[in-house]
């Protein structure tokens, strides 16, 4: 009996030793998408764990939310997905009052922003959409035309180009390449980027959402659809720093128009821990937080603290076209706006797309 007692006695000495477990912030992110050294300064700034999981496509990260993963925190979306959850009651609506960093967010975020009084989201990284290729191996009379007809013209590099496996991202493509609006919801369009896409599937390797940068910067793949800080990673070392060669990776924004997108933070509304959520988000919008970020990330967050910061602290990144386009360039842009029920029609065609012989 007493042997009993001092059992009991020593395992409740022991769980008190314990202390009560940490809280966890479970986000739901893109490859590569935040600087591992914040995550750890994060952790240990609010003494909590921080369990990362990766999505390849908004399309992948709704399917999993719909099916019932309802342990996030955090999730990024781009700005016509988190219009979808919002406006289908899955997310929480921001209290700003609990993010005092937002005041740090650019002006000029509002000129593409689908929700300039972020309701549902805060601006995370923007991004543009357009094609890398090697210039070492395409350089003089096989350097590309800057168009999306690459995909279609230039049978010399069958199996050495890659298009993104993203639904609105790659007909979004194929319709700018056809004049028509990344948005559009006519069918006759809509079956003209289908074919479109489906005569440039002959000449590609594959569709591609993550190991494209890698393949380039590698020289496995000559010609790549890929997002602007992805391949702005290749042209940039660990530190944030300009390679000396910049590994011959060369990006350009299509004469037809591209697609312009904000990858946003949101809330669950099912999140666990939405106080940590909040603290997570502020975090990101630190200036010297953001500033750090963008130098791992190669995107751009509309940050203007983070933005002074990098300026002063790396001009080669703050300066590169990669990173910041032209405001001519950027008038070719348009943003992925929410469809509604007619994202139906974009399902249909992809679907026609993948299931589709190359012509």
């Amino acid at each position: 009996m007493q042997k009993s007692i001092l059992a009991v006695s020593a395992a409740a000495s022991l769980l008190a030793g314990c202390g009560s477990p940490k809280q966890t912030l479970h986000v739901f992110t893109w490859a590569d998408y935040i600087d591992d050294e914040l995550v750890k300064e994060f952790e240990e700034a609010n003494d909590c764990r921080v369990v990362i999981d990766i999505f390849d496509s908004n399309e992948t990260m709704l399917a999993k939310i719909q099916a019932g993963a309802t342990g996030y925190d955090v999730l990024f979306p781009s700005s016509y997905m988190v219009a979808k959850l919002g406006r289908d009651g899955m997310l929480e609506k921001i209290d700003k009052s609990r993010i005092p960093n937002l005041a740090n967010i650019d002006p000029s975020y509002v000129k593409c922003a689908l929700d300039p009084d972020m309701t549902y989201g805060v601006p995370y990284m923007v991004t543009y959409t357009g094609i890398a290729y090697r210039d070492d191996k395409l350089s003089g009379d096989l350097a590309p035309a800057h168009s999306w007809s690459v995909f279609e013209n230039r049978p010399d590099l069958k199996g050495r180009m890659t298009i993104l496996g993203d639904m609105r991202e790659t007909i979004g493509a194929a319709l700018k390449y056809r004049g028509h609006s990344l948005n559009t919801t006519n069918a006759a369009e809509l079956a003209e980027a289908r074919d479109t896409v489906i005569r440039w599937k002959k000449n590609i390797a594959k569709f591609e959402n993550e190991q494209y940068k890698t393949g380039v910067a590698g020289g496995e793949f000559l010609l790549v659809h890929g997002y602007s800080g992805d391949i702005g990673q290749t042209q940039f070392d660990a530190e944030g720093n300009l390679a000396p060669d910049r590994n011959h990776v060369q990006f350009f924004l299509p004469e037809e128009g591209f697609s312009l997108s904000c990858d946003e933070m949101v809330i669950p509304a099912t999140a666990p821990n939405k106080d940590l959520a909040y603290k997570f988000i502020d975090f990101i919008h630190d200036g010297r937080v953001a500033a750090q970020n963008m130098g791992y990330t190669a995107y751009w967050c509309p940050n203007t603290a983070a933005k002074k910061i990098l300026e002063e602290e790396n001009p080669d990144m703050a300066a590169n076209p990669t990173l910041f386009p032209s405001e001519e360039d950027l008038a070719r842009a348009e943003v992925i706006n929410d469809l509604g029920d007619a994202l139906s029609l974009y399902t249909k065609v992809w679907d026609e797309v993948l299931a589709a012989d190359a012509k």
